[in-house]
């Protein structure tokens, strides 16, 4: 299985870009995994439910049928770390061959895009900026490699 992230921004602070790779590199030790930006807009005077709109058409050229596509939606299910690394391993038992997280645009998600998506995952009930939210997803991805593994990582 590959697993991918895509999410609408630009990479934004150096060391904590830095941290995002260096998890970037540790979760492709268990399995192919990329990260993607998609730009932000570059016409800013556009009404909040045309810029969701736009974004998501960018979304959605990004994403094969054939994907699991996970929205990272402050609506979505939260979920333990133990429980998150059990959601990747049903994924990689149901034969899902690319498993796609989404982290949405400033205002979040078109419709579309909330139609296109198999599940929403909530990684708090609180806001972050995007970097801390990739941070955060690449160390949760991480952490869920290694309980699969049984390795010390994760403490319990």
């Amino acid at each position: 299985m590959k697993i991918k992230l895509l999410y609408i921004g630009k990479e934004d602070s150096a060391s904590l870009d830095d941290a995002v790779k260096s998890y970037v590199g540790k979760i492709k030790f268990y399995l192919p995994f990329e990260v993607e930006a998609i730009p932000y807009l570059k016409n800013s005077k556009l009404s909040v439910d045309e810029q969701k709109k736009q974004e998501g058409q960018l979304f959605l050229k990004k994403i094969e049928t054939s994907d699991f596509v996970v929205l990272l939606d402050e609506r979505g299910k939260e979920l333990t770390s133990v429980a998150f690394s059990q959601f990747i391993q049903q994924q990689m038992v149901r034969g899902t061959k690319r498993l796609v997280f989404l982290i949405g645009g400033a205002y979040g998600f078109s419709e579309e895009v909330y139609a296109r998506g198999n599940y929403k995952i909530a990684l708090s009930q609180m806001t972050f900026p995007h970097i801390l939210t990739r941070l955060i997803f690449a160390e949760q991805l991480y952490r869920a490699m290694t309980i699969w593994k049984g390795e010390p990582y994760h403490h319990v």
